[in-house]
């Protein structure tokens, strides 16, 4: 998701099966433009490479991956189902920057929502399943926030679920890599995640088109096939 590319934070997380000797920092210097970097291996959550990884900075969309770790966790739980129709709250739909257009009162179901915040980073999309599963935005902020502390993560404070700028919402690289490494452990992220383009209210006056930003889908998008590859580095 390109959602998942911020300027302020650079998280990489590796996928492999392979043991690959540890990075020393004087060796490599691994996104020098970012202000932190950290080199995860999922698997095991051994550290490869890091730069200021416990340092305070503004997740931003990156939020999302919280977000996105409890909708499936909901869902896996049998408290939430793929094609479940969810009215849009007037709170969701008020929801500023990156967005799908959810218009207030607006039926749709989880599925689409659930593409339109791994595939737009829709903030509105995002509003509407956090008041899903937590029954408001702000109930859900403070599940996003205990689940947090079960993973381990010791300098993260949510806000929102959505990751626009706010007072004292924060996270650090090794916080982020140990909500994502939990985030990958549900197939369906990549499933989602590598679509290259769809559309949602397809059959309607209001067709939206959403296309995935990020590079990697993007470099192996094969417009002859109905999906694209998504590869774990």
């Amino acid at each position: 998701m390109g959602c998942y590319f911020v300027k302020k934070i650079l998280l990489f997380i590796l996928l492999l099966s392979i043991f690959i000797p540890p990075i020393k920092a004087e060796e490599i210097k691994l996104a020098p433009n970012a202000k932190s970097a950290l080199l995860m291996e999922a698997s095991t959550g051994e550290i490869m490479y890091s730069r200021d990884m416990h340092v305070k900075y503004a997740p931003a969309s990156m939020t999302k991956m919280m977000s996105m770790l409890l909708f499936l966790e909901a869902i896996e739980k049998g408290n939430m189902k793929w094609d479940e129709q969810i009215k849009v709250s007037a709170n969701a739909s008020s929801m500023g920057g990156s967005q799908i257009l959810l218009e207030t009162g607006e039926i749709m179901s989880v599925e689409d929502l659930f593409k339109g915040v791994t595939i737009g980073s829709g903030n509105d999309a995002t509003v509407a399943l956090a008041e899903r599963v937590g029954g408001t935005e702000q109930h859900f902020v403070k599940m996003m926030n205990e689940r947090a502390k079960e993973l381990g993560c010791k300098n993260t404070n949510f806000k929102n679920s959505h990751g626009l700028d706010e007072a004292n919402h924060y996270s650090t690289a090794y916080d982020m890599a140990l909500i994502a490494r939990e985030l990958v452990k549900h197939e369906k992220v990549f499933e989602y995640s590598s679509i290259y383009e769809t559309y949602l209210r397809a059959n309607t006056k209001r067709k939206f088109w959403l296309v995935n930003t990020n590079k990697v889908v993007c470099s192996y998008y094969n417009k002859n096939l109905s999906s694209c590859l998504m590869e774990r580095v």
